[in-house]
């Protein structure tokens, strides 16, 4: 076989999803990945030559074999210009494709690396998805997801900085973490000191914040200092929730309340009691209480469930 043949036998990227009869479901068809074996000399090269097009051609993929991979890159649960961009593929078609990898725990399916969005708005159109297919890893996966979020404008800082944190847990050094955002160590380490010190339940109460920046995520940290203020991320937008919260520590702490001492039969201050955090903690003076701090430990399990028992009659 002449080597042109060759060529044009093995970049055929496989056949497009079949159209749906009437009144019946397509069935999903997988187009293989490009998995080369080379060899050295002509052929070897001829093949790697011949993967690396595969690599970048186009196929047609059945949004139903599509799986979620990755980290989560985008904070709010919804998005608003999902409608608008279904609405713009169903008039002028997919433009730009998406990236899928073979799904290493099903070999009938695809992970996707980057396009959730087009993938999304296809599935609710029912067509099938124009994808480029690579063999990746899981850092590279990762990477390349990182990589396509760097090169989006529409990703905000604290985004960003919560897809660096899960790349840190996740066991990816640094340096990975940098390539993967396109950013240096040092932007990368105020990243990380925010989605460390901002609790994740309030980073996603809060939401993208797209109006807010580096500089003052780092300030909301740097006055937080441990206090649970998710209950006050109250507002329409999720800038709106990002200032009540501002506002809420430009107000002075409330005062701690003081303990409430228990005395002895003989009058003397016996223990304190303290509530705190959703944990009441009780203080006894081993001097006063002579031997009764250790008589209450035994049985305080007694004393509770005769409580419950006195609850339930």
């Amino acid at each position: 076989m002449a080597r042109k043949d060759l060529l044009k036998g093995l970049m055929d990227p496989g056949k497009p999803v079949p159209a749906t009869e009437a009144g019946a479901e397509p069935r999903p068809t997988r187009v293989d990945a490009a998995r080369p074996r080379y060899s050295k000399g002509a052929i070897g090269a001829v093949s790697q030559s011949i993967a690396e097009l595969k690599s970048r051609s186009i196929v047609e993929v059945d949004p139903r074999m599509i799986d979620d991979a990755g980290f989560r890159d985008r904070l709010d649960a919804e998005d608003p210009g999902l409608e608008q961009l279904i609405e713009s593929i169903r008039v002028y078609g997919q433009q730009v494709p998406v990236l899928l990898r073979p799904n290493p725990d099903d070999t009938e399916r695809y992970q996707v690396v980057y396009g959730r969005r087009r993938v999304a708005a296809l599935k609710a159109l029912h067509l099938p998805i124009k994808a480029m297919v690579r063999e990746l890893d899981d850092c590279g996966l990762v990477i390349a997801q990182g990589q396509e979020n760097a090169a989006r404008r529409d990703l905000t800082f604290i985004e960003r900085a919560n897809f660096a944190r899960q790349m840190r847990d996740a066991g990816y050094d640094r340096k990975i973490i940098c390539d993967a955002l396109h950013v240096d160590k040092t932007l990368i380490s105020r990243m990380l000191s925010v989605a460390d010190r901002v609790p994740i339940e309030l980073i996603e109460v809060i939401g993208s914040a797209p109006g807010i920046g580096r500089d003052r995520w780092l300030a909301l940290a740097d006055k937080l200092k441990g206090r649970d203020l998710t209950d006050r991320a109250v507002g329409e937008s999720s800038d709106a929730r990002f200032e009540a919260v501002m506002a809420a520590l430009a107000q002075p702490r409330p005062p701690a309340p003081r303990p409430r001492v228990v005395t002895a039969a003989d009058g003397r201050a016996l223990a304190e009691v303290a509530r705190k955090r959703g944990r009441t903690v009780l203080s006894v003076d081993n001097g006063v209480s002579a031997g009764f701090e250790e008589w209450l430990v035994e049985n305080l399990g007694r004393l509770h469930g005769e409580w419950q028992d006195g609850r339930e009659d």
